[in-house]
């Protein structure tokens, strides 16, 4: 190449350099209104001289929510979702916002006082309060199972049945049942006032024409306290030929309907009825009364169905000792107490009460304190069992 074309290259170099910066600042030909969103704002106050900064580094967001985290001060990438909106994050309990105590005077400082001064429940009033959420307490899984049995009979076991179904009944929102499963004519039913004659062989008798609770609701009497007594044959004919399969249709038929399910077993642990009450059971009562030999009897009980592969229900199961039965001021009832304790996970003293004595229908309200009081102690300690079985 010459010399001269050289030059010439260079010289169109240049004039396409000038004409390329020409068009660069002629913003008369620049189109001043391109989109918004590719526009970048710079106020006067950034172009101003800043103080040294201490971000460390762009804002943290993160997409799962939790309370303590927002209580922090930490940002989200998204909107809080609904689960954010819990009871304990929006109710007030202040003073003034907490239910008004139970109590004459307590009540009446917070009335008094226009709300401001709430001196909460007292103690007493507390533990009726945390017993009653024991009893209370919801399930998981599908209805439990409870028989409540011994092996000889006279020490209170329909007694006890009656109680513990009572005391469910008044705590819970949920339906319970007591089922008479006696194969030699039980009472359970004569302990509540009887509002129909139907019993476990109507139930199995119409078991395929049954289709919902109001219907199987006439079929059982109900007590004041809500709880559903289904009661026994009354021929003792009859009842003896309600075996396995009897006991099975029935039980099937009330876990449609009911939380709870009391079994009142007869005291023939060998009956064909015994292996499905013990198999379909969640917990388990076992009543003793308070004699010597009532005592061994119900011990002997444990050791039976220990022998019969039923040890986890042993230990989880509960020890009701009625305190009634005759010759109880002749032995250490401490004593009968200590030897259960070492065998099952807790025991609840019924004591003597003349309404029980009595042998008649059994109206909850109108009982001994202590009476009320050892019955919803057994009710929260066969619920505890139900929800946290070992």
């Amino acid at each position: 190449m010459a010399f001269g074309d050289k030059r010439k290259d260079k010289a169109t170099a240049e004039e396409k350099t000038h004409s390329l910066a020409d068009a660069a600042i002629d913003v008369a030909s620049v189109d001043l209104a391109p989109s918004t969103a590719a526009i970048e704002i710079v106020s006067d106050e950034i172009a101003a001289p800043r103080e040294p900064s201490t971000d460390t580094g762009p804002i943290s967001r993160r997409s799962n929510y939790t309370r303590r985290d927002q209580l922090r001060g930490d940002l989200f990438d998204q909107p809080e979702p609904a689960a954010m909106l819990t009871a304990d994050r929006l109710i007030d309990v202040s003073p003034r916002n907490r239910q008004a105590p139970e109590g004459g005077l307590r009540r009446f400082v917070y009335y008094a006082s226009l709300k401001t001064l709430n001196l909460g429940d007292s103690r007493k009033v507390r533990e009726r309060k945390a017993l009653d959420a024991r009893i209370g307490a919801t399930f998981d899984g599908g209805a439990k199972f409870v028989p409540v049995l011994t092996r000889k009979g006279g020490v209170g076991k329909t007694t006890v049945t009656t109680l513990l179904g009572m005391a469910l009944s008044l705590a819970r929102e949920d339906r319970v049942i007591a089922i008479d499963a006696n194969p030699d004519r039980g009472t359970l039913a004569e302990r509540v006032s009887k509002s129909t004659r139907f019993t476990v062989r109507d139930v199995v008798n119409r078991a395929a024409a049954i289709d919902g609770f109001t219907e199987f609701s006439t079929m059982v009497s109900r007590d004041a306290t809500r709880l559903d007594v289904l009661a026994s044959d009354s021929d003792p004919m009859l009842s003896e030929a309600f075996d396995e399969g009897d006991y099975n249709v029935v039980a099937d038929m009330a876990a449609r309907y009911y939380s709870v399910v009391l079994t009142d077993c007869g005291t023939g642990i060998v009956h064909s009825v015994m292996r499905p009450t013990l198999q379909r059971a969640s917990g388990l009562v076992i009543v003793s009364g308070g004699s010597v030999d009532e005592a061994r009897l119900a011990s002997e009980t444990l050791t039976w169905l220990e022998a019969n592969g039923y040890g986890d229900l042993v230990r989880n199961s509960i020890v009701a000792l009625n305190t009634a039965t005759q010759a109880t001021n002749l032995v250490k009832i401490d004593e009968i107490e200590q030897h259960f304790k070492t065998r099952v996970r807790d025991v609840v003293r019924i004591p003597y009460d003349p309404a029980l004595a009595a042998g008649s229908v059994i109206k909850f309200n109108q009982l001994n304190r202590h009476t009320r009081e050892a019955a919803r102690e057994l009710a929260a300690l066969v619920v505890d069992g139900l929800n946290n079985p070992i």
